[in-house]
């Protein structure tokens, strides 16, 4: 064989795999735990769970960004939020993410947590180390929406969700905090969920539980959902959500107690989709239960799971924060406001 066909059956070679490698499918983990067959008509069968990228240090509040077509998601520890698209993989999108302090400050886990878009397209963020709700503005600077209430400082936002209306939700736990629970510089007596109003009125709607974090909205607007990770007590809450913002009859949607052995996490990040259904992170992976608090199955991803998102151009595809990874998986459903 001459020298030119020897390289040219290289070139080819090389070609032939370079092809394979980008075709090559994602590695999935994990199973879809069906106990009840209307499962199959949000997820459907023969769905599995791929991992997108790993090696985050705590992956979480994942959102679809439609202007660009790309997801933005945090990694709360490493103070940073990456983008991830299927064309060019993962990249930083924004480093600091929650914390522009002195140096050595910010708590335990300084970056953004949640992560949305308001009605005008632009980011807002859960700040950890900043301990407040900020929107990124041009030049991917950060301004304050709120920051205390009363005139103390929030313990450290974690998941946020707006409403029709504009009004902002979201929880304040202290796990941002250095020493969480316990932190010395905590400020606020309590672990709450506010409401942010259009016209930045600031009230508290919820007072009374441990460990409020994921937070979602009803289709209609009618119900307000708080998931709890307090191990003690690790449910998903209901609130009756009224015209003027308050709520009424805080109620237990959903114990996930008798779910522990599908193994480890607590509720946390949730979403709503548009026909009411609500998929939340728990024991084992991603719940989804009916309007009416009905166990449907688990995307069991088989690790302590932070958060999740509807998206792609279709928003059927839900994209979950698990651990160190970023998974995904294809869905019958979708967000209403898709």
């Amino acid at each position: 064989m001459s020298s030119l066909v020897r390289t040219i059956a290289a070139l080819a070679a090389g070609v032939a795999a370079s092809l394979a490698l980008a075709a090559a499918p994602n590695r999935t983990i994990g199973r879809i735990e069906r106990k009840d067959p209307r499962l199959d008509a949000l997820v459907p069968p023969g769905a599995v769970i791929e991992v997108l990228a790993e090696g985050f240090k705590w992956a979480e509040g994942p959102v679809w960004d439609r202007a660009h077509g790309r997801l933005l998601f945090s990694d709360v520890p490493n103070d940073v939020v990456h983008a991830w698209s299927e064309k060019g993989g993962v990249s930083v999108f924004l480093k600091p993410s929650g914390y522009n302090g002195p140096e050595g400050g910010g708590g335990r886990e300084p970056g953004a947590n949640g992560l949305t878009f308001d009605a005008q397209g632009r980011l807002v963020l859960c700040q950890q180390g900043n301990r407040c709700i900020a929107r990124l503005e041009e030049h991917h600077n950060t301004r304050p929406l709120a920051s205390r209430f009363e005139g103390k400082r929030f313990n450290s936002p974690n998941d946020l969700v707006y409403a029709r209306d504009g009004a902002l939700y979201f929880t304040d736990p202290p796990y941002g905090l250095t020493k969480t629970f316990e932190d010395p510089g905590r400020e606020i007596g309590w672990n709450g969920v506010y409401r942010l109003g259009p016209d930045g009125t600031l009230t508290v709607l919820v007072k009374d539980l441990k460990a409020p974090n994921g937070i979602g909205l009803s289709p209609d607007g009618n119900t307000l959902y708080v998931g709890q990770s307090d191990p003690d007590r690790p449910v998903v809450m209901a609130y009756d959500l009224h015209a003027d913002g308050t709520v009424t009859n805080g109620r237990v949607f959903f114990d996930t107690t008798p779910l522990r052995s599908m193994g480890p996490g607590a509720p946390d990040g949730m979403k709503v989709d548009a026909t009411g259904h609500v998929f939340t992170t728990g024991p084992g992976g991603v719940l989804v239960l009916t309007p009416k608090g009905e166990y449907l199955g688990t995307i069991v991803t088989g690790q302590p799971t932070a958060n999740l998102a509807f998206g792609d151009a279709d928003g059927g595809t839900l994209y979950i924060t698990a651990n160190h990874s970023l998974c995904r998986v294809r869905t019958r459903t979708r967000l209403l406001r898709y």
